[in-house]
C-alpha cells in the first residue's frame, strides 16, 4: 500500500478483479498490434449520486431510514479509498485529454505494468486516503442524523481487507489528484438521495 500502477495484478483472487486484468491485457494488445492508442483507468471505490443501488452506500443509506440493520463485513475491520464521483469525472475528462503514448523508459526485461512500448497507459484514480469502514458508516449516520444497527459478518471470499490508490502517475501525467473528503462527499449524496427519492 498505496498500490500502484506499477505493481503487478497478475494473481487476481475474484472473477471481478480477473475480468478488469483481462481488459487491461486486450487492451494492451490492441496497442501493440495496431498502434491503437488505449489508456486504462482504475476506479477506487466509488460513490456519489446517481450510482448503483446495489453499493454498499445506497443500501446503507436506505436501510438505515427504513430502521434495518447493514451487513457490516469482516466485522468492520475494512478500510477503503472512497473516490467521489465527481473527482473520478474530472479525472477521465483530464485524461481524455492527454492520448497515451509508449514510456520511452520502457524496458522489456524488466516491464512496468502501468506502461509500455506500446501507446498503453494504466492510471488509478482513487482519493489516495483509506477510510476506515465503520468511519464510512459513521458519515451516512452523521448526514442523515440516525444510527445504524450493524449485523458484523466475516470476510467474504475474494474480498480484500484494504485499497489504497497510489495517484503519482496520474498527477504526473495530467496534473489532478482527486481530493474530495468522504464527510463532503457523503453529506453531497445524502442531500441527492433525499431529494431524489423523497425521504
Amino acid at each position: 500500500m498505496p498500490i500502484s500502477e506499477n505493481a503487478s495484478v497478475a494473481h487476481p483472487v475474484s472473477m471481478y478483479a480477473a475480468t478488469k486484468k483481462a481488459n487491461e491485457l486486450m487492451a494492451h494488445t490492441y496497442s501493440h498490434l495496431f498502434g491503437l492508442p488505449t489508456t486504462g483507468l482504475r476506479f477506487f471505490t466509488v460513490y456519489g449520486p446517481w450510482g448503483r443501488p446495489d453499493m454498499a452506500l445506497f443500501l446503507f443509506t436506505k436501510a438505515i431510514l427504513e430502521g434495518r440493520a447493514i451487513d457490516v463485513f469482516n466485522h468492520g475491520n475494512m478500510q477503503r479509498d472512497f473516490t467521489y464521483v465527481d473527482d473520478i469525472v474530472e479525472g477521465v475528462l483530464r485524461v481524455l485529454d492527454r492520448t497515451a503514448t509508449p514510456d520511452p523508459a520502457y524496458r522489456a526485461e524488466a516491464p512496468d505494468p502501468g506502461t509500455s512500448n506500446a501507446p498503453y497507459r494504466i492510471f488509478n484514480i482513487g482519493n489516495h486516503h483509506p477510510v476506515p469502514l465503520l468511519d464510512y458508516i459513521g458519515c451516512i449516520e452523521d448526514a442523515l442524523g440516525m444510527k445504524a444497527r450493524k449485523n458484523l459478518l466475516p470476510l467474504q471470499d475474494g474480498d480484500v481487507p484494504a485499497t489504497y490508490a497510489s495517484v503519482d502517475a496520474l498527477r504526473d501525467w495530467v496534473g489532478f489528484t482527486p481530493a474530495t473528503d468522504i464527510r463532503t462527499g457523503i453529506g453531497h449524496f445524502v442531500r441527492w438521495y433525499r431529494g431524489y427519492y423523497k425521504v
